[in-house]
């Protein structure tokens, strides 16, 4: 099996692995990312071979909304239930206290709203995610109203960071959010305090949200590749 094939197959499995802990009635939200796509697809496939039945999900992007309908997955929203049993997303960085950064898909203010409401929320990603201190390899994207971009990027200064208008690719302009904003993605030195960086540039006036997700992962799915084998292993609280 070629390294490529491998890293897929290792995705699949992983995705596979949170598909088969949502149970029959349960209403679930749906992630976003490569690996959350084939949650979605299993979950799917589960449906209609009828093994699970009555299950509802929330999206937290239009990317989940195209693969549920897809994969027969009827969808709801948040005005139309009281709860979401389980949530199931990817991640950018998971640190040693399953604490997170997402936003690579420019999806985490919508992520970060269903899976914060979860009983149970799980992460499925692959070893290379994993890290010692949040912000070592992934810039902290921050979710901004288009008219606030400037002044919230001067905040941003001063708070230490480097930050920068992330730009559309196969798109003249600013990358655009389904909410309709902005994202800028930030470079920290170093992340010592997580949930008081998030709670710091959340207060930004012009900030909608931010990627670091503090206190809301219950259990982790990492997906690895070892001597050209792929396998699942957990991590928890």
């Amino acid at each position: 099996m070629s390294e490529m094939d491998a890293t897929k197959v290792m995705k699949q499995m992983v995705g596979k692995a949170a598909a088969d802990r949502v149970k029959s009635g349960s209403i679930v939200g749906l992630g976003t990312g490569s690996t959350a796509a084939f949650m979605i697809e299993y979950l799917g496939e589960r449906l209609k071979s009828g093994e699970l039945k009555d299950i509802v999900g929330i999206t937290t992007s239009f990317q989940g909304d195209v693969l549920a309908r897809q994969y027969g997955i009827p969808l709801t929203t948040l005005d139309a239930v009281d709860r979401i049993d389980i949530a199931i997303d990817g991640a950018d960085e998971v640190d040693p206290n399953l604490n997170l950064i997402k936003g690579g898909g420019a999806a985490h203010t919508r992520e970060k709203i269903v899976d914060g409401l979860a009983e149970q929320f799980i992460v499925v990603v692959d070893s290379s995610k994993l890290v010692d201190k949040l912000g070592s390899t992934f810039l902290l994207p921050v979710e901004v109203i288009p008219m606030a971009y400037s002044p919230v990027m001067r905040a941003i200064e001063k708070l230490g960071g480097k930050p920068q208008l992330r730009m559309g690719v196969k798109k003249a302009g600013p990358v655009v959010t389904d909410q309709g904003n902005f994202v800028i993605d930030v470079k920290f030195d170093s992340i010592d305090n997580p949930a008081e960086l998030e709670k710091t540039l959340n207060n930004i006036p012009g900030v909608l949200e931010n990627g670091l997700f503090v206190g809301v992962t219950d259990l982790v799915l990492v997906g690895e590749v070892k001597d050209g084998q792929p396998s699942v292993r957990e991590i928890s609280k």
